[in-house]
């Protein structure tokens, strides 16, 4: 059956749709030896010989099995599956057992917390929509104590550095000290190191930032640099009921690097 060749891609795990757009446009995909850059192009699997950068994807999209990780991400490790620095990545926090997953969203290099992975780029596309997006709950740790007003402020949502307005937050002090206050920031959207932008727009940086839940997803038992692979049942939940989303993996839990 032909199907558009954005979602092909996905399903093998080369990329999110988004991303397998931009490798179509970009003149990166082939279809039978031709070169096709027009979105919405379809192709069957069975019949179409499908390569991405020269490479054939008939073999994953015949056998791919779908993974679904929630990782619990330490400081200093890149939320990407490539860098050209040389930094860490959380994709080696990963067994090899499991295949080639990318993160889907992002964590900052300095920030801690729940990530999931996955070899699913339907999935990611998904839970990534904004219409889709998972909220997230963050513990903060900021410099000084903020006043109640300036709070409010980031309640309401703040103009930050780019012009842009974030959406209305769920914000909650947790503890504070003489130096320090501890709040549990609940979000529903995802911009660039947005937690830290919100709190510097109120002269209060951020000193120390974890997500500790990703909708019902919570790090109980996952110590950093723990994961354990999604059961079928969370996979239906973050796509909701009427998905038609089919996982079949039965849940392990493991350290990174250890034995699949």
């Amino acid at each position: 059956m032909k199907e558009r060749l954005q979602k092909l891609i996905a399903q093998a795990g080369i990329a999110s749709r988004r991303h397998a757009e931009e490798l179509i446009t970009a003149g990166q995909v082939t279809v039978n030896g031709k070169v096709v850059r027009e979105l919405g192009t379809k192709a069957d699997p069975a019949e179409d010989h499908i390569k991405v950068r020269g490479k054939l994807i008939n073999p994953s999209l015949a056998k791919r099995e779908k993974v679904y990780v929630l990782l619990n991400k330490p400081k200093g490790y890149l939320s990407s599956v490539s860098d050209p620095e040389g930094r860490p990545l959380v994709t080696e926090l990963l067994p090899p057992s499991l295949g080639k997953l990318h993160p889907v969203g992002r964590l900052d290099f300095n920030t801690e917390g729940l990530l999931l992975l996955t070899n699913d780029g339907e999935f990611t596309n998904f839970i990534t929509a904004a219409r889709n997006r998972v909220p997230k709950i963050y513990e903060v740790k900021v410099k000084g104590v903020p006043s109640e007003s300036a709070i409010q402020r980031l309640r309401r949502g703040v103009v930050l550095d780019d012009d842009t307005k974030t959406a209305p937050a769920e914000i909650r002090l947790v503890e504070q000290t003489d130096t320090n206050a501890w709040y549990e920031v609940r979000l529903h959207e995802g911009r660039n190191q947005q937690i830290r932008r919100m709190f510097d727009q109120i002269g209060h940086s951020v000193v120390k930032l974890r997500r500790s839940r990703i909708g019902f997803l919570n790090d109980e038992g996952l110590r950093p640099r723990d994961w354990r692979l999604l059961q079928p049942g969370e996979v239906k939940r973050l796509l909701g009921k009427s998905s038609k989303f089919r996982p079949g993996q039965k849940p392990i839990r493991s350290k990174a690097g250890g034995p699949q």
